[in-house]
């Protein structure tokens, strides 16, 4: 069995979950991975799952260099581990878009990476957008625009939470 055909199996398995009406208004998905490594994408996709991470963030300079629209309020991802098996499938309820500064502990907390702390979100992304910055020719600063997301699982449910 193809990933292509597991996504397809994994999202065909949520629509039956839907109502009638539902299904027909939820034909669009994006396909998505966190993390830049398959070990990485595998564990974060996992705290996505598990409804520990319900954040992400995104350099807004990264968007614009390589020409990718903004995450909008409503999109549907399917996310996949490290192997591009289906783990779940998120909506998009918030984006806002704020200086690298103006993280706060909630968002930091709700990141659900590390520790948990606002310190850990701060040094973690730090090294991480500045590393893309240098990348794509910018010089990383305090208030570089980021991209602040947050999403809930809609599939599968996860009845611990």
């Amino acid at each position: 069995m193809n990933k292509l055909s597991k996504t397809e199996i994994f999202w065909k398995s949520y629509l039956s979950t839907l109502s009638e009406v539902d299904q027909m208004n939820t034909s669009a998905y994006v396909v998505s991975q966190f993390a830049n490594t398959p070990e990485a994408a595998t564990s974060v996709g996992i705290l996505v799952r598990d409804g520990v991470k319900t954040t992400t963030s995104t350099l807004l300079w990264g968007l614009e260099h390589i020409g990718e629209p903004l995450p909008k309020v409503g999109m549907i991802e399917l996310i996949v581990d490290g192997n591009g098996d289906p783990l779940c499938i998120t909506e998009l309820i918030e984006v806002e878009i704020k200086p690298f500064n103006a993280v706060d502990e909630q968002f930091a907390f709700e990141y659900g990476e590390g520790d948990r702390t606002l310190a850990f979100w701060l040094s973690d992304n730090w090294d991480f957008l500045s590393h893309e910055c240098v990348e794509i020719g910018r010089e990383p600063n305090k208030t570089m625009p980021i991209v602040f997301q947050r999403f809930r699982v809609l599939y599968p449910k996860n009845n611990a939470h």
